[in-house]
Protein backbone atom coordinates (compact mmCIF):
# COMPACT_ATOMS: atom_id res chain seq x y z
CA UNK A 1 0.00 0.00 0.00
CA UNK A 2 2.93 2.41 0.51
CA UNK A 3 3.41 3.30 -3.46
CA UNK A 4 -0.30 3.81 -3.56
CA UNK A 5 -0.40 6.07 -1.18
CA UNK A 6 2.80 7.76 -2.21
CA UNK A 7 1.29 8.28 -5.40
CA UNK A 8 -1.84 10.03 -4.25
CA UNK A 9 0.08 12.19 -2.24
CA UNK A 10 -0.05 15.96 -3.16
CA UNK A 11 1.71 18.45 -1.40
CA UNK A 12 0.30 22.10 -2.20
CA UNK A 13 2.48 25.11 -2.90
CA UNK A 14 2.57 28.29 -0.92
CA UNK A 15 2.04 30.47 -4.29
CA UNK A 16 1.23 29.72 -7.72
CA UNK A 17 1.62 26.27 -9.42
CA UNK A 18 0.76 22.85 -9.34
CA UNK A 19 1.00 20.71 -5.83
CA UNK A 20 4.49 18.52 -5.72
CA UNK A 21 4.28 14.70 -5.72
CA UNK A 22 7.47 14.31 -3.94
CA UNK A 23 8.15 15.28 -0.55
CA UNK A 24 11.79 16.27 0.63
CA UNK A 25 11.41 13.53 2.99
CA UNK A 26 8.97 10.80 4.93
CA UNK A 27 9.25 10.45 8.91
CA UNK A 28 7.79 7.29 9.73
CA UNK A 29 7.93 4.95 12.46
CA UNK A 30 9.43 1.33 13.00
CA UNK A 31 6.84 -0.92 10.77
CA UNK A 32 7.95 1.21 7.73
CA UNK A 33 11.69 0.40 8.08
CA UNK A 34 11.48 -2.43 5.17
CA UNK A 35 14.20 -2.96 2.19
CA UNK A 36 11.29 -2.62 -0.26
CA UNK A 37 10.06 0.85 1.08
CA UNK A 38 13.50 2.23 1.58
CA UNK A 39 14.35 1.31 -2.40
CA UNK A 40 11.10 2.95 -3.25
CA UNK A 41 11.86 6.11 -1.60
CA UNK A 42 15.43 6.14 -2.71
CA UNK A 43 14.22 5.86 -6.04
CA UNK A 44 12.45 8.65 -6.06
CA UNK A 45 15.26 10.24 -4.24
CA UNK A 46 13.10 11.56 -1.32
CA UNK A 47 14.98 11.17 2.11
CA UNK A 48 14.02 8.29 4.71
CA UNK A 49 13.87 8.87 8.83
CA UNK A 50 13.03 6.02 9.73
CA UNK A 51 14.52 3.85 12.58
CA UNK A 52 15.36 0.17 12.20
CA UNK A 53 13.89 -1.73 14.50
CA UNK A 54 15.73 -4.04 16.96
CA UNK A 55 15.56 -7.49 15.17
CA UNK A 56 16.59 -5.54 11.73
CA UNK A 57 19.66 -4.61 13.38
CA UNK A 58 20.17 -7.78 14.92
CA UNK A 59 19.83 -9.59 11.66
CA UNK A 60 22.19 -6.79 9.75
CA UNK A 61 25.11 -7.71 12.78
CA UNK A 62 24.90 -11.20 12.85
CA UNK A 63 25.57 -11.78 9.30
CA UNK A 64 28.72 -9.63 9.73
CA UNK A 65 30.23 -7.62 7.04
CA UNK A 66 27.78 -9.33 4.62
CA UNK A 67 25.23 -7.42 6.15
CA UNK A 68 25.86 -3.88 4.57
CA UNK A 69 25.97 -0.88 6.47
CA UNK A 70 22.95 0.26 8.21
CA UNK A 71 20.57 3.19 6.41
CA UNK A 72 21.21 6.49 7.89
CA UNK A 73 19.30 7.83 10.28
CA UNK A 74 18.61 11.37 11.59
CA UNK A 75 17.49 11.35 15.25
CA UNK A 76 16.94 14.90 15.31
CA UNK A 77 14.61 15.25 12.29
CA UNK A 78 12.78 12.14 13.64
CA UNK A 79 11.51 14.18 16.95
CA UNK A 80 9.07 16.10 14.77
CA UNK A 81 7.78 12.89 13.72
CA UNK A 82 5.66 13.51 16.68
CA UNK A 83 3.31 16.23 15.62
CA UNK A 84 1.87 13.98 13.11
CA UNK A 85 1.42 11.64 16.19
CA UNK A 86 -0.32 14.12 18.58
CA UNK A 87 -3.05 14.97 15.78
CA UNK A 88 -3.66 11.32 14.88
CA UNK A 89 -4.40 11.15 18.45
CA UNK A 90 -6.62 13.76 18.62
CA UNK A 91 -8.52 12.23 15.89
CA UNK A 92 -9.07 8.77 17.87
CA UNK A 93 -10.48 10.10 20.73
CA UNK A 94 -13.41 9.79 18.64
CA UNK A 95 -14.44 6.18 19.22
CA UNK A 96 -15.98 5.49 15.89
CA UNK A 97 -12.67 6.31 14.04
CA UNK A 98 -10.52 4.22 16.93
CA UNK A 99 -12.51 0.92 17.11
CA UNK A 100 -12.61 1.03 13.21
CA UNK A 101 -15.95 -0.85 13.41
CA UNK A 102 -16.52 0.53 9.74
CA UNK A 103 -16.57 -2.04 6.92
CA UNK A 104 -16.66 0.31 4.24
CA UNK A 105 -13.34 2.19 3.29
CA UNK A 106 -15.77 5.30 2.32
CA UNK A 107 -17.73 5.15 5.56
CA UNK A 108 -14.32 5.06 7.57
CA UNK A 109 -13.77 8.49 5.59
CA UNK A 110 -16.94 10.13 5.96
CA UNK A 111 -16.43 9.28 9.98
CA UNK A 112 -12.58 11.09 9.54
CA UNK A 113 -14.06 13.81 7.95
CA UNK A 114 -17.12 14.69 9.97
CA UNK A 115 -14.04 14.47 13.15
CA UNK A 116 -12.03 16.76 11.08
CA UNK A 117 -15.10 19.28 10.82
CA UNK A 118 -15.88 18.53 14.59
CA UNK A 119 -12.19 19.71 15.63
CA UNK A 120 -12.07 22.51 13.07
CA UNK A 121 -15.50 24.20 14.38
CA UNK A 122 -14.06 23.86 17.76
CA UNK A 123 -10.93 25.23 17.18
CA UNK A 124 -12.40 28.26 15.18
CA UNK A 125 -13.67 29.70 18.58
CA UNK A 126 -16.30 32.01 17.63
CA UNK A 127 -19.28 29.54 17.56
CA UNK A 128 -20.64 28.41 20.67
Amino acid sequence: MFPALMGQLQINRAGRGRPRTRPDRVRADKAYSSRAIRVHLRERGIIAVIPQPSDQIGHRKRRGSKGGRPPAFDAHDYKARNVVERNFNTFKQWRGLATRYDKLALTYRGGAVLRAITIWVKELGDTP
